[in-house]
């Protein structure tokens, strides 16, 4: 996508050379999607301690059997 932008040609520079990239549109991209990957982190790790997980492997097996027996059930019917 084509977009016109006003940025500050020596911010640009120093992102071309940070990055290693070839184009400056090759920098800009590299420079979102680092940015974008940092705040997906920060998230995660906001939800640090919040959310629980239980480690019961066990019963996540049946559960897991009991839905591809039923999966398998379900394509026989269909034929």
């Amino acid at each position: 996508m084509r977009t016109t932008l006003n940025l500050d040609e020596n911010l640009i520079s120093e992102l071309v050379k940070a990055t290693e990239a070839r184009t400056k549109t090759e920098a800009i991209h590299i420079a979102a999607e680092e940015l974008i990957r940092r705040k997906k982190l920060e998230k995660l790790k906001a939800l640090s301690g919040k959310v629980r997980i239980e480690n019961n492997r066990s019963k996540r097996e049946k559960v897991e059997s009991a839905r591809q027996k039923k999966r398998t059930r379900g394509l026989r019917d269909h034929r």
